[in-house]
């Protein structure tokens, strides 16, 4: 017996006619969608303050407006945590829908995650709950499930223990649909997106411009196959997977409300075209508290971004540093923080003034609105005729911009109420879990035999050996690497340490680094404390979700052997 659970939705703004896409691509029980991260919230808590009806991603009512017929028709059941931060006010839009659509659809939701109440200061806090409340209203017959901030791989834990009638207890069962929800999570990551070969996928032959999304085969025993709709574009094989499986994780154990998954448990095998088996995935007992994401506005930003063009661009940006660091000095209030980065996008003698450009970006972060504001502004242009040559900016700053910042406390599982509320109106409670552990770091698993000593190297990338693939949680990174090979695994094992992780990647030296071998993926997984400040809202640095910091680690050059290359 197999439950087929697609996903149509990786973040807030992903494409638009993917839920049609998945109804009508192939054979599905159930098609999730996840809407919700980090900075969506705080999005969803500022509209929020403008309208106490709003909350919830807006998008889903009007993808549902042209797919709720076909998924009734298919008898395709829907479960969204598009209900974000009012999950009750989704649920009776969707309900309106229907009614004008004069499709009898059977709308259930899950609440008791918004804590904010009881987190003073805070735009929104909401707990991550787990799946058994999407579980209680599928039993119920619901054909769609909204819901608010849980999990999102809870999006399909609750689905499968519907369906397979899985307990709290069931930990290897749960731990595998966790497995497979992380995989699909994020939509077309798991299918060739973000890919750290693709240009290899592509000289292949693979079209990439439009890859398909994700489902699950998912069995009664918690394994699953990885696949997509027969004639859809991207691909799936080992790789994409164990990338997917990399992202925004961290050790080996990968905890959640319902169950702690084993990720060093994993393994992955090809099932064919476009087909990865997952299986042998063992869990444990779900931690005893849940963790709760806090969004609260920081202050106010701006930036202002100069153009430094051909010769002398150290001291052009040396000048225009001075002449506004004076002029903020100056000021009735200077900015609380001021960061300065030159990017050294110019070249010598370039044929394009672009190419021979360097950019000097500056941003400023206070509580006070006009001193980001009009404090900046007013520095930054009246320099235009005082100083580098050929001074110009990007654009002129504006008035300054809310800033968010992102911080995860944990509370007692017991202390927040997950309630599963009916279709008919029955509300019931979902008792917290029973059985619990208190996590530790299991011991360090051994590693292979390193790769033999002597032989030539060559100076090279090391994405010329190992994908890679990272992303944020909070004010923290995560970067996975992994090795394509057994041999290379050898090597990789051994040579990226913490210390050489560091060394490659400058801005993480002074910060907390942790390693994690994964060797049944033939991979590990670094942790970066802080690099991030408060979090992708709060923009700490260029790429402030670290969408982009695997694929830098993968440009530093490292002693190689040629054998591997």
């Amino acid at each position: 017996m197999t439950l087929r659970i697609g996903n149509a939705s990786g973040f807030y703004g992903d494409r638009f006619d993917a839920l049609r896409e998945m109804l009508t691509g192939g054979e599905l029980d159930v098609l999730t969608g996840d809407y919700l991260a980090e900075l969506t919230m705080l999005i969803l808590g500022r509209d929020r303050l403008k309208d106490p009806g709003a909350g919830y991603a807006r998008t889903f009512l009007r993808q549902l407006e042209d797919c709720l017929g076909l998924a009734q028709e298919r008898g395709v059941r829907i479960v969204t945590n598009a209900g974000g931060l009012n999950p009750a006010g989704l649920a009776d839009a969707v309900r309106q829908l229907a009614g004008r659509l004069g499709i009898p659809a059977r709308v259930a939701h899950v609440e008791g995650d918004d804590l904010t109440a009881a987190h003073p200061g805070s735009l929104a806090a909401h707990a991550y709950l787990g799946g058994f409340g999407i579980a209680e209203c599928l039993r119920a017959g619901a054909d769609i499930v909204v819901t608010g901030r849980v999990t999102d791989a809870a999006l399909v834990t609750g689905p499968a223990a519907a369906h397979f009638g899985w307990r709290p207890g069931d930990h290897d069962r749960l731990a595998g649909a966790v497995v497979a929800g992380h995989v699909l999570e994020c939509g077309t990551q798991a299918t060739g997106g973000n890919y750290a070969f693709f240009a290899e996928a592509g000289a292949a032959g693979r079209d990439l411009r439009r890859p398909g999304f994700p489902l699950a085969e998912l069995h009664e025993d918690g394994s699953c196959v990885i696949t997509k709709h027969p004639g859809t574009g991207g691909l799936v094989d080992v790789g994409t997977v164990t990338a997917q499986l990399l992202y925004e994780t961290g050790g080996a154990r990968y905890a959640g409300p319902d169950v702690t998954a084993r990720l060093d448990t994993v393994r992955l095998s090809q099932d064919g075209p476009d087909r990865v088996r997952i299986e042998g995935v063992r869990g444990e007992a779900p931690p005893p508290t849940l963790k709760v994401g806090r969004n609260r506005l920081g202050g106010f930003r701006n930036e202002v971004v100069f153009v430094l063009t051909g010769l002398d661009i150290e001291a052009k940006a040396a000048l225009a540093r001075e002449q506004m660091t004076d002029a903020l000095a100056l000021a009735k209030s200077a900015p609380e923080e001021v960061r300065w980065e030159l990017v050294r996008t110019d070249r010598p003698d370039a044929d394009t003034e672009e190419t021979a450009s360097a950019l000097l970006r500056l941003v400023v972060r206070d509580q006070d609105q006009q001193t980001v504001g009009r404090t900046l502004s007013g520095a930054a242009v009246e320099l235009a005729l005082a100083s580098y040559p050929g001074f110009h900016v990007l654009a002129p700053p504006g008035k300054g911009a809310p800033y968010g910042v992102f911080e995860d406390v944990y509370v007692p599982q017991g202390d927040v109420p997950h309630v599963a509320v009916l279709h008919d109106g029955r509300r019931i409670p979902v008792p917290p879990a029973q059985d619990t552990l208190v996590l530790q770091d299991p011991p360090a698993p051994p590693l292979p035999e390193p790769y033999p000593a002597g032989g030539p190297t060559r100076r090279a990338p090391l994405g010329l050996v190992a994908g890679a693939r990272s992303g944020d949680k909070g004010g923290n990174a995560n970067v996975g690497v992994w090795a394509r090979s057994e041999e290379a695994w050898r090597w990789l094992a051994h040579t990226l340490t913490v210390d050489t992780f560091r060394r490659l990647l400058p801005e993480t030296r002074a910060l907390p680094v942790t390693r994690h071998p994964l060797p049944r993926l033939r991979a590990l997984n670094f942790t970066v404390e802080g690099v991030l400040g408060e979090g992708v809202a709060a923009q700490h640095r260029f790429d402030p979700q670290a969408k982009a910091l695997g694929e830098w680690l993968r440009s530093r050059h490292l002693d190689i052997p040629e054998a591997l290359l």
